[in-house]
């Protein structure tokens, strides 16, 4: 196990003097995280639907957006429409994640990500005072306060983004 992890997103962290926990999280024989990842968070002190998970979709006119979003809520696809002016949305191929993003599926973070994705950040962190996300790092998560988070996020547009 190791006691640290170096990527984009721990030095933006570490930058802004933000503290974090280190959270790893044992990868199968085929290199997929465990499927009881609810139960591992669970006994290391975290809500599992703390999680923000990181969702890369596609424009029509060819941009990427990622909507952060925490719990286990789905994309309104309508709304994210209207709010991005675009006709038509899809969710990101999985081969396009790393070639957008810089990171594989799985350890895609909200933050620290290349300049033309656009962020969007859903209101369902807000549900959380310490949420979860990817390190960038295959096999790690990051807990930190969402407050933290948010201040890291505070350019970007925050919203009801996902279906009630």
């Amino acid at each position: 196990m190791s006691d640290s992890i170096s990527s984009p997103v721990t030095e933006l962290l570490s930058a802004n003097g933000i503290d974090y926990q280190l959270i790893e999280i044992p990868l199968t024989e085929d290199k997929k995280p465990i499927r009881n990842l609810e139960e591992l968070l669970r006994n290391q002190g975290h809500d599992p639907n703390s999680v923000v998970r990181s969702l890369l979709f596609k424009t029509s006119s060819d941009k990427f957006v990622l909507l952060g979003v925490a719990g286990g809520g789905r994309a309104d696809w309508g709304t994210l429409r209207k709010h991005l002016g675009e006709k038509k949305l899809r969710m990101a191929e999985f081969d396009e994640v790393p070639e957008a993003t810089g990171y594989v599926v799985g350890a895609v973070p909200p933050v620290a990500l290349p300049e033309e994705i656009i962020v969007l950040l859903d209101n369902s962190v807000d549900d959380f005072d310490n949420v979860v996300i990817g390190s960038g790092v295959l096999g790690y998560a990051l807990g930190l306060k969402t407050a933290d988070l948010k201040s890291l996020m505070s350019g970007v547009d925050q919203g009801q983004f996902i279906k009630a």
